[in-house]
């Protein structure tokens, strides 16, 4: 296979973006197989814009058409899971939008099942993983740069969304239809960037409001402790009402520092000894005269690093790594299994919030569905 014959299903905000960017040439190796969605009225779009693409307004049509050698899922998050499985069970590869799904059960069936079927490309499309400046963060990380990881610290709260957003559909905002709210939409590609460059946490005690600041029954603010098991603990606050917004990440080690400010700039501190050795031999008085406007050059050194943006190139190369481990075996950015983490850290957010004490990861399953049922039922009343 030289070219993979791309089938988008639902042809919304991010189908649409994705098929534009592949009729337009942009991305390497794939070209529109077929579209599918359920709104009678995107397949007018799609006679206008992409005339010689097959439609289909059911999606399993989609996948015994023929048509198709892989999907995109650009859907509501439940049934990520499901199509997923549709499609490996027919040897289609599976490209899901995040999040993998909603709740960790029926994320790790999907990956279960996608583990039988070895043959298949399974991605997810976590396209921050594909950004230089995340990627040099996790170099860093991976090789010591910094030392051990003592705290975490993430404030992203660039996600404001007005009511008339929430308000577009019904299955916005909702248990039942979305599962959740700035956990599940906004920010799962923080939590999965969090947990890919700095680890999982063990435990996690969380302070969720619900329906704060919008006419919503979901969260719309989060401030969540993380324990990462080792002494090591983290911060992570996001929200939806702040139209002023913060974007700051801060890894601390023991051998310096990385700050990254607005998903543009990287600043690293590296300390000239570590600190357990510097806590060893420094005097009270040298350490006062760093406090009183000593040199500071004698502490650490400073490097800053600057990136330009890069939307929009970032969603073309995850689906230009994606065509390429179909056609020529290039290591996935973003394994599907992976989605598994970021679904399991937001969960267990959510069970913390709801049980009102500090839960060990992994999660109970069960409890959190029973939790999650719970909250659909009291939505439909």
């Amino acid at each position: 296979m030289k070219t993979v014959r791309l089938g988008i299903i639902g042809l919304g905000t991010q189908g649409g973006t994705y098929a534009g960017f592949i009729a337009e040439g942009k991305v390497e190796n794939m070209v529109i197989g077929a579209i599918c969605d359920i709104d009678p009225a995107k397949k007018e779009v799609s006679a206008d814009k992409y005339p010689d693409v097959p439609f289909y307004n059911n999606y399993i049509d989609l996948l015994e058409s023929g048509h198709v050698d892989a999907i995109v899922t650009t859907v509501p998050h439940y049934l990520h899971p499901e199509m997923g499985i549709e499609a490996l069970r027919r040897d289609i590869h599976a490209l899901l939008e995040k999040p993998a799904g909603v709740y960790t059960k029926q994320v790790r069936e999907l990956n279960e099942f996608a583990a039988s079927k070895p043959e298949l490309t399974f991605a997810i499309f976590f396209n921050q993983r594909t950004n230089p400046l995340y990627q040099k963060v996790k170099q860093l990380i991976d090789d010591g740069e910094i030392g051990n990881i003592r705290r975490t610290n993430w404030m992203i709260t660039t996600w404001w969304r007005p009511q008339a957003y929430y308000d577009q559909s019904a299955w916005r905002a909702t248990w039942g239809g979305e599962g959740g709210g700035v956990l599940v939409n906004q920010a799962p590609h923080q939590i999965d960037l969090l947990q890919w460059i700095c680890g999982m946490p063990k435990r996690v005690y969380s302070n969720v409001k619900y329906g704060y600041q919008r006419n919503i029954v979901v969260e719309d603010e989060v401030t969540t402790i993380l324990d990462y098991g080792n002494g090591a603990t983290g911060v992570f606050i996001t929200c939806t009402h702040d139209i002023i917004g913060t974007d700051r990440f801060e890894i601390l080690g023991d051998k310096g520092k990385i700050v990254v400010d607005d998903s543009k700039k990287v600043t690293i501190k590296r300390l000239v000894k570590p600190e357990p050795e510097m806590n060893a031999s420094m005097s009270w008085a040298d350490a006062m005269k760093v406090f009183m406007g000593g040199d500071l050059g004698e502490i650490y050194s400073e490097e800053v690093l600057e990136f330009d943006s890069v939307w929009g190139a970032q969603h073309i190369a995850v689906l230009e790594n994606f065509a390429a481990n179909i056609v020529e075996g290039k290591p996935l950015l973003a394994p599907g299994s992976d989605g598994i983490n970021g679904v399991a850290l937001a969960n267990a957010i959510h069970l913390s919030s709801w049980l009102g004490k500090e839960v060990e990861l992994p999660i109970d399953e069960e409890l959190y569905l029973v939790e999650l049922n719970k909250k659909i039922e009291e939505e439909s009343k």
